[in-house]
């Protein structure tokens, strides 16, 4: 019966240290949402002006520019997925995983080549077990991204479009995040970057800046020039809001995780500690029982004796 305690005090220490563990690492989670948060409200109102003047050049202009013009039959598509460096955020990245699966699927319905882009360790990972192509990948920043991020992996993304299909290029480029909505709710989402959308990406301009009519151009040196010039910034702002999102959404998802861990760890502990102490009760009755049976053994023979 001793050794049952001793097992039941061992596991309640084990699961106590491991408590202090999911405690700070929520503590630290919750602490890096905050920042993770400014940074997708700071970078906010770059992207949305930004929409606002691309929109403004493409629909203002004859211009057909390869970057907002669709192909007639588009044959390749880039996807690019934003998933984690690290683990311990429960669903968070399968989900983005399963979202990009899912968007790969449709566009190879579609009849069309998908090259994959991925960014964090976690999609790496995943692909690489399962010995699918990789185009191009990048690690090592999801949880804190910069701008200067967002520009590395937006520069091979921009010339992959730019260049022919014949070549190796793409018609399309597709990306796949998730989304932050609240502390509660992260949601996958996937979006078509190149070509843009002009009727959206209008309907998203104009929402953005609540009703205001679409200011006039004039271009200087041309229309194509600036376009030059003006989407490839426009794709590093939406990949560097996207990396925001994702980094926001990542330690939201460890935030629960590791509450959700630390809540059943107590209840652990409560468990393992009534099971100790009935052990320990036990063992008193049988060490009373043992006493009290010596104790009349003795007497017996202490009376048969006389």
């Amino acid at each position: 019966m001793g050794a049952k305690l001793r097992v039941y005090k061992r596991r309640i220490r084990s699961v106590t240290a491991t408590k202090k563990i999911t405690k700070a690492m929520e503590m630290i989670a919750a602490s890096r949402i905050v920042k993770a948060q400014r940074q997708v409200a700071a970078s906010t109102p770059y992207a949305s002006e930004l929409t606002r003047a691309v929109t403004a050049v493409a629909t203002g202009s004859n211009t057909k520019h390869a970057l907002t013009t669709e192909a007639e039959n588009p044959t390749r598509a880039a996807v690019l997925l934003i998933t984690s460096d690290r683990g311990l955020a429960g669903g968070y990245s399968s989900n983005a995983i399963k979202a990009a699966e899912q968007l790969t699927e449709r566009l190879k319905a579609e009849g069309k080549e998908v090259d994959s882009y991925i960014v964090g360790r976690k999609g790496v990972s995943y692909y690489g077990f399962r010995e699918r192509k990789v185009t191009e990948s990048w690690t090592g920043f999801t949880d804190s991204p910069t701008y200067a991020d967002a520009k590395a992996v937006a520069g091979p993304l921009i010339a992959a479009v730019q260049q022919d299909t014949a070549e190796g290029g793409v018609d399309e480029l597709h990306i796949v995040y998730t989304e932050f909505v609240s502390m509660m709710t992260q949601t996958p989402v996937d979006d078509r970057l190149l070509p843009l959308s002009l009727e959206k990406t209008a309907e998203e301009a104009q929402a953005s800046s609540k009703g205001e009519i679409l200011p006039l151009f004039d271009f200087e040196p041309s229309a194509e020039d600036v376009l030059d010039a003006l989407l490839p910034r426009y794709v590093e702002s939406r990949i560097y809001n996207a990396l925001l999102q994702a980094a926001a959404s990542k330690h939201a998802a460890t935030r629960r995780a590791m509450k959700s861990a630390t809540d059943n760890a107590e209840e652990l502990i409560k468990s393992l500690s009534r099971l100790a102490n009935a052990a320990r009760q036990a063992e008193i009755t049988q060490e009373i029982s043992e006493i009290v049976g010596g104790a009349s053994a003795l007497a017996d023979a202490t009376a048969g004796s006389d």
